[in-house]
């Protein structure tokens, strides 16, 4: 009975997922809000190309990315983590997750981004001051084991923005769903993020959610340390992100190579990994004429020490920005 409970959950999870995707995948037009829930918080998912829903490791940020990653988190572990973004923005995330019984897990997470100071000016270009830009979110996630090979996680958010006298709150969900092979150390994953709305408007105009539909896999070799990764990302747009200035026909390998993210991991034990990772859509949409040609390109690596895990990843925007993230985890109690 438990066996057959947990394949109707498993089924469940994923037309609910697929469901939600075809519902909402032309309605993705105008202004958006919150993007700032698109940026990686996790050195880990940053070194591997800015999105990674697939990496099967102890390791808490992930689970920002995917709550279904949950179930391979030890239990009482922390989170903080600090990232220097693009012209003096400043993101910062923390989190804390305990395991619920044999199958299942939690996890209370806050993110934060800080634009920094602007400058207040009139229509004559007068100072009139600074001004502040602020956006924060305040989740609690849940995962539960559907069966060995499949998880399935849900992430519950609450944002608040605040742009000098105007202020919004929303509230929205991320579905995710996990496949893992642990004899062939393949990974499959299906999120679905952001998926909500405003409660309370900047002004007269509702602004959607930045959702994002994500498709993953990873797949370690056989004789070697290492493992690959593949991401199709922000596929509620599938052409509407892409750059075409001739507004010739597009072509469907196009359009598909715009939306992949590559990652490549080299991880000869579980104290230890390097990897590195290309985001072609952030490499299309960002790029400049006698630009950088290492636009949207990532690096990074992480250490495990006893009970503290250390992970950094550097990415690479653009010209004239780019981005270093910071994690620090701890695992708190005895074992």
């Amino acid at each position: 009975m438990i066996i057959f409970a947990s394949q109707i959950m498993k089924r469940y999870w994923i037309f609910t997922l697929l469901a939600l995707a075809i519902t909402t995948a032309h309605a993705q037009d105008g202004t958006t809000a919150f993007t700032f829930l698109r940026l990686p918080h996790s050195a880990h998912a940053t070194a591997l190309g800015g999105e990674n829903i697939t990496t099967i490791h102890d390791d808490l940020t992930l689970a920002f990315h995917n709550p279904a990653l949950l179930s391979n988190v030890s239990d009482k572990t922390l989170h903080l983590g600090y990232t220097s973004y693009i012209e003096g923005s400043k993101v910062a995330s923390a989190a804390f997750s305990r395991q619920f019984g044999a199958r299942s897990a939690w996890a209370a997470a806050v993110q934060y981004m800080d634009y920094g100071d602007i400058k207040k000016t009139d229509i004559n270009n007068n100072e009139l001051g600074d001004l502040s830009a602020k956006d924060i979110a305040v989740m609690g996630m849940y995962n539960y084991l559907l069966s060995d090979r499949w998880s399935g996680g849900v992430t519950a958010k609450v944002v608040h923005g605040n742009y000098a006298e105007y202020t919004s709150y929303a509230i929205g969900i991320d579905l995710g769903v996990n496949y893992f092979h642990e004899e062939s150390d393949f990974s499959a994953s299906l999120t679905f993020k952001n998926l909500g709305g405003q409660i309370k408007t900047f002004d007269d105009h509702h602004e959607k959610m930045p959702m994002n539909l994500q498709l993953g896999f990873s797949k370690r070799l056989a004789h070697a340390p290492i493992r690959i990764s593949a991401t199709l990302d922000d596929l509620t747009h599938w052409k509407s992100a892409y750059y075409n200035p001739t507004g010739k026909k597009i072509k469907f390998g196009d359009l598909l190579l715009n939306h992949l993210v590559i990652g490549v991991e080299v991880a000869p034990s579980e104290r230890f990994y390097i990897a590195g990772g290309y985001n072609c859509k952030r490499a299309n949409e960002l790029k400049v004429n006698g630009g950088s040609k290492w636009t949207g390109a990532t690096i990074g690596g992480g250490l495990t020490l006893k009970r503290i895990k250390l992970g950094v990843a550097y990415a690479n925007y653009h010209t004239a920005a780019s981005s270093l993230v910071m994690n620090f985890g701890m695992k708190i109690g005895n074992d």
